[in-house]
């Protein structure tokens, strides 16, 4: 799966979940930009994206992202991309 492709699916995962139909999502993006993305979506957004992929983040990496380029970078460690 491309860093693309993973962002294809993270921008449907962000839209569903914060109910933004015409949200882009890129590598730059922050909560900061969003004014949807509280820390309720947030957690939304994890179990999300974690069961799309079907995979599990710890504490650390989620609080270690800044911005959605390291999450994809977390995803495409965690699917073997």
């Amino acid at each position: 799966m491309t860093r693309q492709e993973i962002l294809d699916q993270l921008t449907e995962i962000f839209q569903d979940v914060l109910d933004v139909d015409d949200l882009v999502v890129t590598d730059a993006l922050k909560a900061d930009d969003v004014d949807e993305w509280d820390s309720l979506s947030h957690i939304q957004l994890i179990v999300a994206i974690e069961k799309q992929w079907h995979i599990k983040f710890n504490s650390r990496e989620i609080m270690s992202w800044q911005n959605v380029g390291e999450m994809v970078d977390t995803i495409a460690q965690r699917i073997g991309q």
